[in-house]
């Protein structure tokens, strides 16, 4: 068993096990150890994989920690070394096994849970029957959480589902009311649109002093979305806004921010151009991510804007546009200028009454 062949979050699920088994004062570590290690993870794939299978997880744990009581207790067995049963080294062997067959370089958390369906004892075969765990129901939802993503390094789970996990989906939130009516700025969300539709250069940006209601244009868009209120090419189309902080945000790795932003975009680009994308504060893309040589997220992004695979909103100030995307030429000739002014005052008394 290649140990060093194992996910961050496999290896992390096999010592939580270990530590549960020292909790029971077992001296064996079981498949139910594991599975219950497993579900217990904080931003692993098995809690969100079993949610759309419909598990009930509170009530698997439950279950796994009556049936853990129920096992003979060694005294002393939580300051001994623990030992895998050969129940779970079968376990393992078929986790490899199902690592190989969907051809991932990495042995994931996920390998674990169908090596356990495989291999797993009576007593946690009973519990997965009765929860209508099945490998090919197993399998049929981590096809749409996993999607075409295959298992290439030991930290996988940063890539999988990046658009719901680095996106904020703006017509989502216009749909459950959640966004606030836009009052006035028809002409700007009308150029937006104008833009949009466009065969080339077709990716806006709005400039214009912090304040003036840049964010409020693309919200303002997303409400016609929802409505109809726009033109044919438009119509069921997704404005989702980027947050590059959660991106940014614990990358503790030279090339994390890369391999997640390139995730992100791969699924925008995979919805063939029902998604398109709001970059608020856009001058950030400038040289974020870029450290020891490292690509910036603005050139990650610049072949397919060029390509016309992805279509992007941007927002930014003029001090910045001026600072970071006009020094860019390659990035200026993708993006089309809507100003954006201070509203006048009668649309500010407009707005003030709301």
């Amino acid at each position: 068993m290649q140990f060093d062949r194992f996910t961050i979050k496999s290896q992390e699920a096999l010592q939580n096990a270990q530590g549960i088994a020292r909790q029971h004062a077992h001296q064996e570590v079981d498949g139910e150890h594991l599975l219950l290690a497993l579900i217990g993870q904080t931003e692993s794939l098995i809690p969100d994989l079993l949610k759309k299978i419909g598990v009930a997880l509170p009530q698997l744990q439950s279950e796994l920690e009556r049936e853990l009581a129920r096992r003979h207790k060694v005294q002393g067995a939580s300051s001994l070394d623990v030992y895998l049963s050969p129940s779970l080294k079968q376990a393992l062997d078929a986790a490899q096994a199902e690592a190989g067959k969907l051809k991932d370089d990495y042995l994931s958390t996920e390998h674990l849970l169908l090596g356990l369906l495989d291999k797993g004892g009576p007593a946690l075969k009973k519990i997965f029957q009765a929860h209508n765990l099945k490998r090919e129901v197993v399998l049929r939802a981590l096809a749409d959480l996993r999607g075409n993503q295959r298992v290439t390094d030991a930290n996988p789970e940063d890539k999988f589902q990046a658009l719901d996990k680095y996106g904020r989906d703006l017509t989502a939130l216009a749909r459950q009311g959640k966004i606030d009516p836009v009052i006035g700025r028809d002409d700007e969300i009308r150029r937006v649109m104008q833009v949009l539709t466009r065969r080339t250069k077709n990716n806006p940006v709005l400039i214009g002093e912090p304040g003036v209601g840049k964010t409020a244009i693309a919200e303002g868009l997303a409400r016609r979305i929802i409505s109809g209120d726009v033109p044919e090419t438009l119509k069921q189309k997704r404005l989702v806004a980027m947050d590059l902080g959660a991106m940014i945000a614990g990358a503790k790795y030279r090339g994390e921010f890369e391999d997640r932003l390139k995730a992100f975009l791969k699924e925008i680009v995979a919805n063939e151009g029902k998604i398109i994308l709001f970059i608020d504060e856009l001058h950030t893309l400038v040289g974020a991510g870029a450290a020891e040589g490292a690509t910036d997220a603005a050139n990650i992004m610049k072949p397919q804007l060029a390509r016309g695979e992805l279509r992007a909103i941007g927002a930014t100030t003029l001090d910045e546009y001026r600072k970071h995307i006009e020094k860019d030429p390659a990035l200026e000739r993708r993006f089309q200028p809507v100003l954006v002014s201070e509203p006048g005052v009668e649309a500010t008394i407009a707005i003030l009454r709301g």
